[in-house]
């Protein structure tokens, strides 16, 4: 039922949205001169996938978490789609792609060893990444591996449809930005 809801979700996510990812997608190629940032992260099974965001940082930058590197590396517009999470529109493709739903963890980066251990070590990886989920919500990012792996693995644990629904409503009324990877 999930996965039919990710699809549904984002499909018409995508539909509404596309003028303004057609604007958005302008605006950043303007700042930076490519307007979509292709990530490799760790999906379902640790298997690895490419990650859609828009650009908020110039394109030399290092792959690195978020966390890590310098916040004067975020361009100005890159700042405006950062807070009001606009960067993580296209995401809602990788849900369509089935690489990850709408609600489930934060995909990590492969560098990230402590993140990496402490997920696989609750069984954090059986199931997709998600654009939003609890540690977003409770404003836990990556850089506290365990206290993320730990409300990740609870939220797995308690996922359904009212959980599910929860989590985006809260995500679409102004929660979920404790995630800064």
């Amino acid at each position: 039922m999930i996965r039919f809801l990710d699809i549904f979700i984002s499909f018409w996510a995508l539909v509404t949205l596309c003028p303004l990812l057609a604007l958005v997608c302008i605006v950043a190629w303007l700042d930076t001169g490519s307007p979509v940032f292709r990530q490799v992260r760790m999906g379902k099974d640790k298997k690895p996938f490419v990650l859609y965001k828009f650009r908020t940082m110039p394109i030399d930058t290092l792959s690195m978490a978020s966390h890590l590197i310098p916040e004067s590396q975020v361009t100005v517009v890159g700042g405006f789609l950062r807070k009001y999470k606009l960067d993580e529109i296209l995401q809602f493709y990788n849900v369509m792609t089935g690489d990850m739903s709408v609600v489930g963890p934060r995909p990590n980066l492969f560098n990230q060893g402590s993140v990496c251990d402490a997920r696989d070590a609750l069984g954090v990886y059986c199931v997709r990444p998600g654009i939003t989920g609890w540690s977003q919500l409770r404003m836990i990012d990556m850089s506290y591996p365990m206290p993320l792996a730990e409300t990740d693995a609870d939220m797995i644990s308690n996922l359904n449809i009212y959980v599910y629904f929860k989590c985006i409503f809260r995500t679409a009324i102004g929660r979920g930005f404790g995630d800064a990877n």
